[in-house]
Parts: C-alpha cells; sequence; structure tokens
C-alpha cells in the first residue's frame, strides 16, 4: 500500500482481494464509511482501479492498484473489538469445516456483515475468532433475523466456486418456516415477481410487482396447527426478503415477522414465546468439482423454535 500528499491512497489487491467485488472490497478496506458513501464515489469515478473508472460490480485482480480519495475515517490505531463473549460464540456455531470451507448454524438477530449502524456481524467476528487465516469470505447472505446454514470460503477460488454454483442454480437451499392459517394443499409455487424499494428512513422492504424480478418460492406442507403451518420452503431464486415476502402475498405471513406480517398474529404467538422471526435455513446441498459425491449441510432447528412447536401440539 502507497500512500500520496493530500490523503490519496494507492492500495495493491493481493491474493485476499482477488476475485472480489470492487464495492466489497471498498466496505472491507474503509472501515467505517457508511456504504452509500462507497457507492457514491464508485458512481461519481473519485475511486479508480489501474487509473480507469469502474463500477460496483467489477471484480479485482491480483496486482491491481486502487485508488482512494481522501476519506475523514475512523482512527485506525483504535478500532473498536467486537466482545470477546460474541466472538467465542460465533466461533462455538461451526458446524462443519474443511480446507475449503466453514458452515455456520448463524443465530437469529445477529447480521452476517458489519454495516447500517452495526459495528460488526458474523464475518467480522469470525475473522476476531480466526486472526491467522488469510481468507474469511461469506459464501452468501442470510437476513439479520433468519438463522441456520451459512457458507464461510475459506480460499479465494473457493469463493468463485460458491459464487458460480449460485448463479447456475446449483445450490439447494431448504428453509423452515412457520405460517400463519392454512396454507391450502400440500405443495404450492409461488412465482410473483419482486421488487425493491426505500422506505423514508431508509428501510428496505420489497413488495409483489409485475415491474420486479423473477422469483419463484417452493412450498411443501411438514405440519399443521390450529392456527399456523409448517412449511418446507424451497428457493428458485435468491431474491431479497423472498420467502417472507412471497409467504405474506399467499395471505399466511411468517410468524414472528415484523416487517411483513400479520401484528395481532404475531402478538398471540409473542405469549407462547415466540419472539423471533420462524425462518430457519435448515440445510444445504451443492456440488463440488472433483468430489464425488455433493456436500450436504444441515442445521438443527434452534431451541426455541422446537419448543414452541411442542407447544402448538400440546
Amino acid at each position: 500500500m502507497n500512500s500520496e500528499a493530500g490523503g490519496v491512497r494507492h492500495l495493491t489487491v493481493d491474493e485476499r482481494g482477488e476475485g472480489q467485488r470492487i464495492d466489497n472490497f471498498l466496505l472491507r478496506e474503509l472501515k467505517g464509511v457508511p456504504r452509500a458513501l462507497v457507492y457514491r464515489l464508485l458512481r461519481r469515478g473519485e475511486v479508480r482501479v489501474n487509473k480507469g473508472r469502474v463500477k460496483a460490480g467489477r471484480r479485482l485482480q491480483a496486482g491491481d492498484v486502487v485508488r482512494i480519495p481522501p476519506l475523514r475515517l475512523a482512527d485506525p490505531s483504535r478500532p473498536a473489538s467486537p466482545p470477546e463473549k460474541l466472538i467465542e460464540e460465533v466461533e462455538k456455531t461451526v458446524i462443519y469445516e474443511d480446507r475449503l470451507l466453514l458452515i455456520l448454524n448463524k443465530p437469529s438477530g445477529l447480521a452476517v456483515h458489519g454495516g447500517s449502524g452495526l459495528s460488526f456481524g458474523v464475518i467480522e467476528l469470525l475473522r476476531a475468532a480466526r486472526p491467522k487465516e488469510r481468507v474469511l469470505e461469506l459464501g452468501h447472505r442470510l437476513d439479520r433475523d433468519t438463522s441456520g446454514c451459512l457458507m464461510v470460503a475459506r480460499r479465494r477460488s473457493a469463493l468463485r466456486i460458491l459464487h458460480q454454483l449460485q448463479r447456475e442454480g446449483k445450490v439447494q437451499k431448504r428453509y423452515l418456516a412457520l405460517l400463519h392459517g392454512r396454507l391450502e394443499g400440500e405443495r404450492t409455487r409461488v412465482t410473483a415477481p419482486l421488487e425493491k424499494n426505500r422506505l423514508q428512513g431508509g428501510e428496505r422492504m420489497v413488495r409483489v410487482s409485475a415491474g420486479g424480478k423473477p422469483a419463484r418460492t417452493d412450498f411443501r406442507v411438514v405440519r399443521r396447527f390450529a392456527e399456523a403451518t409448517l412449511v418446507e420452503a424451497t428457493l428458485g431464486s435468491g431474491r431479497t426478503h423472498q420467502i417472507r415476502v412471497h409467504a405474506a402475498h399467499l395471505g399466511t405471513p411468517i410468524l414472528g415477522d415484523t416487517k411483513y406480517g400479520d401484528e395481532a398474529a404475531n402478538r398471540r404467538f409473542r405469549e407462547l414465546g415466540l419472539k423471533r422471526l420462524f425462518l430457519h435455513a435448515s440445510s444445504l446441498r451443492l456440488p463440488w468439482p472433483d468430489r464425488p459425491r455433493p456436500y450436504h449441510f444441515e442445521a438443527p432447528l434452534p431451541g426455541e423454535l422446537e419448543q414452541l412447536l411442542e407447544r402448538l401440539d400440546d
């Protein structure tokens, strides 16, 4: 890394940054800088790669030189350290690891990465727990309130494979969700297109819209209760809040969903002990080059959700 007078910095991309999108590279390097500012710098051409303007999706190669304009950053000599207790808790959530991948059973309420007012998320905590690892990168995303299987790459090559498999639709992701009301039939497919927008205050919402992006969710009934239906949801696409919006579109929103759900139903189930979104990434299945059998990972349903189902059975 080199610096120039006036605060301009030039960063040379190493193995850790190879293959990474420029926007994600900047978010990692510029701790404390708002995401909106990072994208504004890219749009204005103030960030350059090899002296040229780039878009947010540009992928970096080892040896690329990234120019970063002067920015007022938090004092790098006094970084905010994640609480030791949280670091230990995240390390305990690892359910599988080999030289390429880590699979975590992410807890509900913990974001996958810092930002939007959060100093740290799962990936920052994991890096703090394993400071000697050169590469630890998220293979995909889960909503903050969703628990379950989360993929983390331990090699840049593994991250590229994960991204390619997901672009090709070869990663099978299954979720368990408790819906309010009765879902008719044993299987239901929803193909309503989804559109993202932001409300006042910056809150992100997603809605069904003819002008939105194609999306597909398959629901299979697992168990029925008096006021609720436990389903397995399989994704045919990976849109933001997809399962939550599609479930609400059917008239059977996910219980505990404060954004798209039924407030009165959420209140009743809170009295039964449901204090979170009942959405859990229960399994992942994916092929891998030169591996005779696909990877298959399962994350058990958290205890508080199992206990709720037992109360509903009673």
